[in-house]
């Protein structure tokens, strides 16, 4: 897939799922393995012109006691004509690949997990080998995890055999807390580190034509070749007498880049019946730009390095979600311990502080086009069996 792309839908969607995939034993309060199950998803992300959408298939079996077998199949099929593209190419169509397998051993109060999980495109190649830890500690009132992922990714370009390599690698540490009957407190610190070519091998800069300053030139994007970043969040979840729960999450992100951010995340979930629930949310996410980012840059070569990715620039989003759920338990289906129907939904809107629509109709002096923004909806529907 061109690294184009790479717009905050990709973010969130594709790469992001992969260690999504790989963390996801942070969620746990406690040791047990997860059940028996085949969860089938089906996304779509349109929005900023760009459209994604595929299938995910998981399928979890226990073997034994002691021992739960993980594998997952998911695609990506996307359609871009985004602001990147049509500024200096035409829309495509391209396909992504995700095929992963993990095992999880349950000893007495405590888990570990081992997998690997490959992402193929036509231009890009990730792979990624993780372990995780967990163990619970005071009556099971406290669950300490811990998580390490390496990946290394190879990065192509269409129309050419020559790859660059890209090395990744994920710490985390959690810890969730039992804070009363009605209370779950949780704290994550994330490190993650990237050596490589980390730019987009398609991606353009701008600078001022010297020629005619009313018009402007393209220029390679050279980023650093190493980015270390780290996060850290709080959460809470609080059950509320009548079933219902809120949630609370705030997360700080910083990194060697120049780039802080901040989200603040809350939702709300509430049954109507045995059957049926409604839930509802919002985040906010606010950042800074990298230190090496300009919208338009004064000459060429101006500086060592040079970035124009619009996911580096200072710009915010907001975020509205619902979703509706339907729940069948054990003995309305016979085989079947539990049925779910989802149907999730989010809206988000993004404005950026200091990225220019240099595809805005009208004449304009670079660097006095409208700033950008855009909005865009995630649906997901999902069915889960557990058997």
């Amino acid at each position: 897939m061109p690294k184009a792309a790479q717009e905050a839908v990709v973010a969130v969607i594709s790469r992001s799922l992969l260690w999504l995939s790989v963390l996801v034993s942070f969620t746990a309060y406690s040791a047990t393995l997860p059940p028996d199950a085949v969860d089938i998803l089906q996304h779509n992300y349109e929005g900023g012109g760009m459209k994604i959408d595929g299938p995910s298939i998981l399928v979890r079996k226990s073997v034994g006691p002691q021992v739960s077998l993980t594998g997952h199949y998911y695609v990506d099929s996307v359609s871009a004509a985004s602001v990147d593209v049509l500024a200096r190419a035409s829309a495509y169509e391209e396909e992504r690949t995700e095929i992963s397998g993990g095992v999880d051993y349950l000893h007495e109060k405590s888990i570990l997990s081992l997998g690997y999980t490959n992402s193929s495109e036509n231009d890009y190649e990730a792979n990624t080998v993780y372990f995780s830890a967990s163990q619970d500690f005071f009556g099971d009132l406290t669950s300490v995890s811990f998580a390490y992922a390496k990946g290394w990714d190879d990065v192509g370009t269409r129309g050419s055999t020559e790859t660059d390599e890209l090395k990744r690698q994920n710490y985390q540490l959690g810890v969730a807390q039992v804070i009363s009957k009605s209370m779950l407190l949780g704290l994550d610190l994330e490190v993650i580190t990237d050596e490589g070519k980390l730019e987009n091998p398609y991606r353009r800069n701008r600078y001022i034509d010297p020629a005619n300053s009313a018009n402007f030139l393209y220029q390679q994007e050279v980023y650093p070749d190493t980015r270390t970043s780290t996060a850290f969040a709080v959460r809470s979840m609080y059950y509320l007498p009548y079933r219902a729960s809120l949630k609370g999450e705030y997360r700080f992100f910083t990194d060697t880049w120049g780039i802080d951010a901040h989200t603040v995340d809350a939702s709300y979930v509430h049954p109507l019946d045995n059957h049926w629930t409604l839930e509802a949310k919002t985040r906010f996410y606010t950042q800074g730009q990298a230190d090496f980012y300009s919208d338009l840059f004064p000459f060429e070569n101006s500086q060592t390095h040079l970035g124009r990715d619009k996911e580096l620039s200072k710009f915010s989003d907001i975020t509205f979600g619902f979703g509706i759920n339907y729940e069948l338990q054990q003995g309305v289906i016979p085989g079947i311990k539990r049925l779910q129907l989802s149907f999730l939904a989010d809206y988000i809107k993004f404005d950026y502080d200091n990225f220019r629509d240099v595809t805005a109709e009208g004449s304009f002096l670079p660097g006095e086009e409208p700033l950008y923004s855009f909005s865009a909806w995630v649906t997901r529907s999902s069915l889960i069996l557990e058997f």
